[in-house]
């Protein structure tokens, strides 16, 4: 039985990550409207990846200096300030790299309470719940965003008129981005609401004879230090670098299944959401059942599914019906759950005792997002170029098969070079999951 303070940071992270997907799809079509070109559209990732790159080294600490209910507070509203520059005229590029400013600070305390909160036998259920409900909320959240942003929810939100006052919200992004806002405070109510975990918090560091910027950039190298530790451990650097993999793509391939369904199926962006939302619904599904069936020692045999991945993603581009469609997304959705969840839980896991929750999660958020960051960089520019989805596709599929494949000889290489230090590592992880 999980401990109710879980169940609330559940509700919290739901409505916040229900928001952050439905702005990226209302941001998507405020840049569409507003006339920007398309490689702005693909800039859109990269650019809420960029404050989880710059920031790594600080709010991995800050969030395990501060209650993480606290910095899980302060972190929606920076998104809330992020959605009203976005409507008071701030360039969309620049104010949804607010709101990832946001979200790089909240993400090491959302999953770093959680090592603090539940013991190493529940860790892979509570990720597995966790990205469930997330997966869920990206669902809701793209398919809201879309709804948001058509016909007939936007024609009945313009249709309010606040006496006395003109709001300057008059197109459909516009408006759907005022009901985002309304979603992102109830996420920080309900951070009001997640208890202390009594984890002795661990200091920003303080030096009397500097400044307090002086004192942060003391960070720098112990941030360096944290990625070090995860890189050289046997099982972090797997775990890491597959996750790390998943994510940079993922979060990606969100952009190019619009851009896809716009070329393939000729979608608008409502319709478009909601395959992204199909591919959501297998991921909350391979994640649930990776929850059930998997434990933590036996995560690294799920990297041949990331092989498998990379191939499928390949055949997109012979797909031209939405039924053929919908069923590929599902699978292809499911295995990236399955793969992912496990892999998670072992990051974290290592992450926890090598150097803190906060720490680790945060070492982890700057490896995935500079991943983010350097794909989206490319796929912008290619963009900007001539590239269309098909091709996006086609080199992301390789990409994906042939590093998860290389990863794969990593760790076997491991297992016969190293066999004793992984057998111990391995054992380690066996008697963490038998406590409690």
């Amino acid at each position: 039985m999980m401990k109710q303070g879980f169940y609330i940071i559940m509700v919290a992270q739901f409505f916040s990550s229900l928001a952050d997907n439905a702005l990226f799809v209302g941001a998507v079509e405020l840049l569409r409207t507003q006339g920007y070109p398309e490689w702005e559209r693909a800039a859109l990732v990269p650019m809420f990846a960029f404050f989880y790159v710059v920031l790594a080294p600080f709010v991995g600490a800050y969030a395990d200096a501060k209650p993480k209910g606290d910095v899980m507070f302060n972190s929606n509203a920076i998104k809330v300030l992020g959605c009203l520059l976005m409507l008071l005229g701030l360039h969309p590029l620049v104010a949804y790299a607010l709101v990832g400013l946001g979200a790089a600070a909240y993400s090491p305390a959302k999953y770093g309470i959680l090592t603090e909160l539940l013991p190493a036998s529940q860790l892979v259920k509570a990720n597995g719940w966790i990205e469930g409900l997330t997966i869920a909320s990206i669902i809701l959240g793209v398919l809201l965003g879309g709804q948001l942003v058509g016909d007939t929810f936007s024609t009945w939100l313009l249709s309010f008129d606040l006496p006395w006052f003109d709001t300057g919200i008059d197109t459909r992004a516009e408006a759907a981005i005022a009901v985002i806002i309304l979603l992102y405070a109830l996420a920080a109510w309900f951070n009001t609401r997640i208890p202390e975990t009594g984890v002795k918090l661990r200091p920003l560091p303080a030096d009397p004879n500097r400044s307090a910027m002086g004192n942060l950039w003391t960070l720098a190298p112990d941030f360096i230090d944290c990625n070090k530790r995860l890189w050289v451990d046997k099982l972090g650097q797997i775990s890491l670098s597959t996750t790390t993999l998943f994510w940079g793509v993922s979060g990606n391939l969100r952009y190019i299944v619009l851009a896809w369904s716009a070329a393939a199926l000729h979608y608008s962006t409502t319709q478009a959401s909601s395959l992204v939302g199909v591919v959501a619904i297998g991921t909350a599904v391979g994640a649930v059942l990776a929850s059930v069936k998997m434990k933590l020692e036996q995560a690294p045999s799920v990297i041949p599914l990331g092989i498998a991945m990379g191939l499928m993603v390949l055949g997109m581009n012979f797909i031209r019906d939405v039924w053929v469609a919908a069923p590929f997304l599902v699978l292809l959705g499911g295995l990236g759950g399955f793969l992912v969840v496990p892999m998670n839980a072992l990051l974290q896991h290592r992450g926890h005792i090598l150097m803190g929750g906060g720490r680790s999660i945060a070492v982890q958020n700057f490896n995935e997002q500079t991943c983010i960051l350097i794909l989206g960089g490319g796929y912008a520019l290619l963009t900007g170029m001539g590239l269309d989805a098909y091709e996006a596709l086609t080199g992301f599929s390789i990409l994906v098969a042939s590093v998860m494949w290389l990863i794969k000889k990593w760790h076997e290489s491991n297992l016969k070079r190293h066999a004793q230090e992984m057998n111990r590592l391995l054992e380690e992880v066996r008697k963490e999951e038998l406590k409690s």
